[in-house]
C-alpha cells in the first residue's frame, strides 16, 4: 500500500523534472548564441614622389581662406560645419600627395604581407572592433544605377564618394594585405582605394590584396594609383612593369606613341586589379620654372598637348581602364607646389580659356572618365582653392565645358589644404561646389560624419549626393563587372 502510494507520487512528479531539465538545457544552449554582425559576401591608394626636381614653395601670398563677394556660400558652409562640432580635430599635416609628394621611406613593420583564407575579426592592435554594425539590407550591384541608389543609406552613399589610402582606412601604416582592411570596409564601404609603393611587396601580394579587398564589397571599389610614367610611377620600380619615360620625352613622336604609351600603362596596371589610373596629365609645361609638373606634361605647347592628351585618353580606354585628366584648371604655368602651400594662378579666366583649357577640352571630348581638380587659387575668381569654387567646378567645368563625368579632388593630404582648412570643412565645401569624389582625406570618420551632418542640416541636399553617386556608379558599371 505504501509502496504503491510512493510509486504514484514518483510517476506524477517525474514529467515535471523532465520539463525543468529541458528548459534549463535550452537556456544554457541559448547563452552561446551571440548575434554576429551580418557581412555581405557578394562581389566584390598615392605614393609620395621623391622630392628630386621639386622646388620649394614660394613665400608670400595671403592665407587661402574664403573671402570676398564670391565666397559668401563658403562662409556659410564653414559656419555650419563649425557649429556642428565637425571642424578638424585630427587632421594630419602629411606631405603625401596623389601624385608627387615626398617619399616616406620609414621602415615600418607590415600589417601582414599575405592574405589568409579568413578575414580578420580584430583591429590592427588585436582588439575587438566594437564599431562593426549590422548591415541593414543587401545591395545588389547587378541592379540598374537608380535602383541601387534608392536602396542605399545616406552613409553608404557618402562612403561611395571617398577614395582613401589603406593607412587612413585602417589607422595603420604600410598596409599590404586585404585582411587589415576588412573591418573598416564593413563600417565604411568606401567608393575606392588608392595604393602606393608602401602597399606593394611583390606581384602576387599586390594582386591578392586588391582581389581580397574587392571580395569584401557588395559594390566593387575603384582601385587606383598614380602611374604616369617617368618620375611618377608606383609599379615600374616595384613589380617591374613596362618602363615608360616622362611624357614630355615623347612629345614630338606623335599621337600614336601617346596612345601606345597609355595603353601599355593601362594593360600593366589592369592585370594586378587596378581599374583606374590618375593620368594623363593635361597641364602644359608653359612655365619653365615649374618643376612640380615639368616633364610630366605632354608638351610646352597648348595645341600639341591637346592632341596628345586626347590620344592618351583613347589609349587608356583601349586597355580597359578608366582615366583621369589633371589638374584642372591648369597647373603648368605655376611656380609653387601645392604639396607645400597655397598656389596661385594669375591668368584671367579668359586667358585660361584660350590656353590652359585646351588639353582638358580635348580630353573631355575623347571621353575622359574623370577630371581632377588641382589645389590652385585662380586669383580673379576669389581667394579660395578651385576645389571650393562653384563657378569653376559647376559653372565652367560642368556647364561650359560640358563634362558630365566624375569630378575628383586632388589629394587632401597636401599642405595647400591641411594648412588652411579642417578635415570637416574640406569635404562639405568641395561637394557643395560640385566635387564628386574626395581623394585621400586625412580622417575618414570626420569626412563621412561632416557630410552626413551637412545633409541633415540642409547645407547639402541628398539629391546633390545622389548626383555624385550616380556618376560614380556609371563609371564603375562601365569598367568593373560584378563578381
Amino acid at each position: 500500500m505504501k509502496k504503491g502510494f510512493v510509486l504514484s507520487i514518483i510517476i506524477c512528479i517525474f514529467p515535471v523534472f523532465l520539463g525543468i531539465s529541458g528548459c534549463t538545457r535550452e537556456l544554457a544552449e541559448g547563452t552561446d548564441q551571440v548575434p554576429q554582425a551580418s557581412v555581405s559576401e557578394s562581389s566584390p591608394l598615392s605614393e609620395n614622389l621623391t622630392a628630386e626636381n621639386t622646388e620649394e614653395p614660394e613665400d608670400g601670398g595671403s592665407v587661402a581662406t574664403p573671402s570676398g563677394e564670391n565666397n559668401a556660400d563658403i562662409d556659410e558652409i564653414s559656419e555650419v560645419v563649425e557649429t556642428s562640432g565637425l571642424s578638424d580635430e585630427t587632421a594630419q599635416n602629411e606631405e603625401d600627395g596623389s601624385d608627387e609628394s615626398e617619399e616616406n621611406n620609414a621602415e615600418e613593420d607590415d600589417t601582414t604581407s599575405e592574405d589568409s583564407s579568413e578575414p580578420v575579426t580584430e583591429d590592427v592592435d588585436g582588439n575587438d572592433d566594437s564599431r562593426i554594425t549590422d548591415i541593414p539590407h543587401e545591395l545588389n550591384y547587378s541592379d540598374d544605377v537608380d535602383t541601387i541608389i534608392a536602396s542605399m543609406t545616406l552613409h553608404e552613399k557618402i562612403c561611395q564618394m571617398i577614395i582613401v589610402t589603406p593607412s587612413v582606412l585602417t589607422h595603420s601604416t604600410k598596409v599590404t594585405s586585404a585582411d587589415a582592411c576588412y573591418l573598416a570596409l564593413q563600417n565604411y564601404p568606401v567608393g575606392g582605394m588608392i595604393l602606393d609603393k608602401s602597399n606593394i611587396v611583390n606581384a602576387d601580394q599586390l594582386t591578392g590584396m586588391i582581389s581580397g579587398a574587392q571580395s569584401y564589397m557588395t559594390i566593387p571599389m575603384i582601385v587606383t594609383l598614380d602611374e604616369e610614367g617617368g618620375r611618377v610611377t608606383r609599379l615600374m620600380e616595384t613589380v617591374g612593369t613596362t618602363p615608360v619615360g616622362p611624357m614630355y620625352y615623347y612629345h614630338d613622336m606623335g599621337t600614336e606613341v601617346a596612345a601606345f604609351n597609355a595603353m601599355t600603362i593601362g594593360n600593366d596596371i589592369r592585370r594586378f586589379g587596378f581599374n583606374m589610373d590618375l593620368a594623363p596629365v593635361a597641364d602644359v609645361w608653359s612655365n619653365p620654372n615649374n618643376t612640380v609638373i615639368g616633364d610630366r606634361a605632354y608638351s610646352t605647347d597648348f595645341d600639341e598637348a591637346a592632341e596628345l592628351v586626347s590620344s592618351a585618353v583613347s589609349g587608356f580606354h583601349m586597355s580597359g581602364v578608366a582615366c583621369c585628366i589633371k589638374h584642372f584648371p591648369g597647373h603648368g604655368d605655376t611656380s609653387a607646389d601645392s604639396h607645400y602651400g597655397s598656389v596661385y594662378v594669375y591668368k584671367t579666366l579668359d586667358e585660361m580659356r584660350a590656353d590652359e583649357f585646351k588639353p582638358f577640352i580635348s580630353g573631355i571630348n575623347a571621353g575622359a572618365d574623370a577630371v581632377m581638380i588641382g589645389h590652385l587659387i585662380v586669383a580673379d575668381q576669389g581667394n579660395i582653392p578651385a576645389l571650393f569654387s562653384y563657378p569653376l567646378l559647376t559653372g565652367v567645368l560642368r556647364n561650359e565645358l560640358g563634362f558630365n563625368g566624375v569630378i575628383i579632388s586632388d589629394s587632401l593630404q597636401m599642405k595647400a589644404m591641411t594648412d588652411h582648412y579642417g578635415a570637416g570643412e574640406i569635404p562639405v565645401m568641395a561637394v557643395a561646389a560640385g566635387c564628386d569624389i574626395i581623394l585621400m582625406p586625412t580622417d575618414l570618420e570626420v569626412t563621412v560624419s561632416s557630410l552626413e551632418a551637412a545633409v541633415e542640416n540642409g547645407v547639402i541636399s541628398e539629391e546633390r549626393i545622389n548626383e555624385s553617386v550616380r556618376r560614380i556608379l556609371i563609371l564603375k558599371k562601365k569598367y568593373i563587372s560584378a563578381g
